[in-house]
């Protein structure tokens, strides 16, 4: 009997979340749908990062890559790509990923691989908030300051079938990901251009229905701002991750790497909106904020 194959490996796992409810309310057009965000928008990603699908279930992928620093910057690039494929969707239509990146040892069976360090990802893609990436303190620490992205400590978990607890990280932000190449020793840091984290806006309306429609005005009021080449726009996988938070919206900002941030409300009453911004300007430049 030969002997086992191990080696070290980073696993991007990944999953649409709410796939049964999608299924359940049209089973053709949502099989069609996901097929075409993984031939269109999902499988490129991974070929321009040098990886390869070991495995596949359903709705999820199990994906393997050469560097922790790859499989961040993929996992950015396919949230990316399909929050702007989203964003003129209802959210009830929406096809949104879950991703778990972990960096570790896997054993290596033709061609796919098994191992604690395959189950770490698929346990951490399970924390992530559709459209966010959740990653292992082995990957945080191979990432930190070579991407540019931020990250929120999530602290030690406690993984189903894990012995030990993991320290997770959820990617909170990041530049455009096509400037995001695993390659790259400097980059330039997320508060170089000044910089804007638009929050979920707040359904006033007491009707849980209309949710879809106040998160179509902040994703309306971000796709607009990221119009200006000199504003950095924080992404809605990032800024949607603090919904329902009673956070502080400084300490946000500071989460984010965001200079400036807006908050606000909607509420719908017959055929009427009234909507309520309010921004929060951070450090200089308060004619941005007077602009919004």
């Amino acid at each position: 009997m030969g002997r086992e194959q191990r080696k070290l490996a980073a696993i991007l796992a990944a999953d649409v979340a709410g796939y049964s409810r999608l299924m359940a309310a049209d089973e053709s057009a949502t099989l069609a749908r996901f097929k075409s965000v993984r031939s269109d928008h999902i499988e490129p990603a991974i070929q321009r990062f040098g990886g390869r699908v070991v495995g596949e279930a359903g709705d999820s992928l199990l994906v393997e890559l050469g560097t922790a620093s790859e499989a961040v910057a993929c996992a950015v690039e396919i949230q990316e790509k399909l929050s702007q494929l989203n964003a003129d969707l209802p959210a009830d239509r929406r096809m949104e990923f879950r991703i778990g990146v972990n960096l570790g040892e896997v054993i290596v069976d033709g061609a796919t691989i098994h191992g604690d360090g395959v189950n770490i990802a698929a346990r951490l893609e399970k924390l992530a908030e559709p459209g966010g990436i959740v990653i292992s303190r082995a990957v945080h620490d191979q990432v930190r300051g070579r991407l540019p992205c931020v990250f929120n400590d999530l602290g030690e978990r406690n993984l189903h079938n894990i012995s030990e607890p993991v320290r997770a990280y959820r990617v909170t932000a990041a530049v455009k990901p096509s400037t995001a190449s695993a390659s790259s020793s400097a980059q330039a840091p997320v508060t170089e251009r000044p910089s804007i984290a638009v929050l979920p806006f707040t359904n006033m309306s007491g009707d849980p229905e209309q949710e879809y429609f106040s998160d179509g005005i902040t994703e309306d009021i971000i796709t607009e701002l990221a119009r200006f080449k000199n504003l950095l726009v924080i992404a809605r996988n990032s800024t949607f991750a603090f919904r329902g938070h009673a956070v502080d919206v400084k300490e946000i900002g500071r989460k984010l790497g965001a200079r400036f941030v807006v908050e606000g409300s909607v509420r719908k009453a017959a055929n009427r909106v009234h909507h309520r911004p309010a921004h929060r300007g951070r450090l200089r430049e308060p004619h941005l904020g007077r602009a919004l």
